[in-house]
């Protein structure tokens, strides 16, 4: 323990509590107003995050709506063991891995390019009028994309009518396990490329242009710049991206998968939050599929810590 030159402890000290107290009410009193706008934020992390946090009891109980948590019938880490020996898991598994490393490996760096490609741009009507066009999709409710996708990949769909006149049979395009998760990672990066640019265009604007001339007067073309300017310049907030990306690889989202998906595809396109969603909502089963949510969580924090501490090893950049 840290002692004062009087020897009493800080932790302990009444008058460096008085102090800081007297300084957070002074602080208070100066800022009342920066306090009260913080009010509705940690009431929504209260009601919606912490609070919430009491249904993981769920998890370890045949949980009855009727009974409540206190009085349902507890079974310990049998929904757990259920899961893990189940037909479903290693098929769940390797679908939410293969659709997230997809993601990783296209979607991700997708409105890196764009960022890029717009940064090169020097006609600013152009360039705005691009960067209109890629926002518009991420502001389309999940829904009516789903919609929109269905519809051109129904038999006698858009995309559909195009694949048959590169020589292929007709059919729903969506029942074909094997076209799912590409149709699933296309229609990922053509919603929201254009939003996710908008960060690394943020990035790109603290560069320092001196850097470019020094590159040039070195002799650097386009590409050489881009390799040695602009990435390294903008390579601490990619990479807090991809930490974040990696905090939630097992969290898929369940939405559009539910809204695209059908009993032909469950091989290729059942996801654990998409199979939460089944035995929760539909099939009732609150306690296991609170397991298996729970579950899902977990590997989530412990991809997000593992991601978090390689980029610390390697790199000056990391979340904590």
């Amino acid at each position: 323990m840290f002692r004062s030159k009087d020897g009493i402890g800080k932790a302990n000290n009444p008058r460096i509590r008085k102090y800081s107290f007297r300084n957070i009410r002074h602080d208070f009193k100066m800022s009342w107003e920066v306090y009260l706008l913080a009010i509705p934020i940690l009431l929504y992390f209260i009601v919606f995050n912490y609070i919430p946090m009491a249904g993981i009891l769920m998890a370890f109980e045949n949980y009855s709506p009727k009974k409540g948590f206190f009085h349902s019938a507890w079974v310990g880490l049998k929904h757990f063991r259920d899961f893990f020996g189940s037909y479903y898991f290693e098929r769940l598994i390797g679908n939410t891995f293969a659709i997230s490393g997809l993601s990783i490996l296209f979607a991700f760096p997708a409105p890196i390019i764009l960022a890029l490609m717009l940064n090169e741009i020097v006609t600013k009507w152009f360039k705005k009028t691009v960067q209109t066009m890629s926002y518009l999709p991420y502001f389309v409710s999940v829904v009516v994309i789903c919609g929109l996708i269905k519809s051109f990949c129904d038999t006698n769909g858009v995309i559909t009518n195009f694949v048959v006149a590169l020589g292929t049979a007709r059919r729903n395009l969506l029942s074909d396990p094997a076209l799912f998760r590409p149709i699933y990672i296309v229609s990922d990066i053509w919603s929201g490329i254009g939003f996710g640019s908008i960060i690394y265009l943020a990035a790109l604007s603290s560069v320092d242009q001196e850097l470019y001339e020094a590159a040039v007067l070195d002799g650097a073309g386009r590409w050489m710049q881009t390799w040695h300017v602009t990435l390294p310049g903008i390579s601490s907030t990619i990479i807090i991206m991809l930490i974040m990306r990696m905090g939630s690889i097992f969290s898929v989202g369940f939405e559009k998968i539910i809204l695209l998906y059908n009993p032909l595809t469950y091989e290729t396109a059942d996801v654990i939050s998409s199979f939460t969603y089944r035995k929760g909502l539909i099939e009732n089963n609150y306690g296991y599929s609170t397991a298996v949510g729970l579950f899902n969580s977990v590997v989530n924090f412990v991809m997000l810590l593992i991601s978090n501490w390689i980029a610390r090893r390697f790199s000056e950049t990391s979340l904590f």
